[in-house]
């Protein structure tokens, strides 16, 4: 499953590096793409949305 998430408080690479690790504490598997510039995280996952963006909120972040 692919996933668009966007991040607005995501506001460097360092950010995307600590989301990318979030997100693959939940599937080591998971590709994940993330721009500070544009706000948005690209994940092809096989865990499920609602636990993905619960990886993202536990990491510190916020999800619209």
């Amino acid at each position: 499953m692919t996933l668009q998430l966007t991040v607005p408080n995501m506001a460097c690479s360092a950010c995307g590096n600590t989301i990318t690790t979030a997100i693959k504490s939940i599937d080591s598997t998971a590709t994940v793409t993330t721009d500070p510039k544009t706000k948005l995280v690209q994940v092809e996952t096989q865990a499920s949305e609602d636990l993905v963006k619960q990886a993202i909120i536990d990491a510190g972040y916020a999800v619209v």
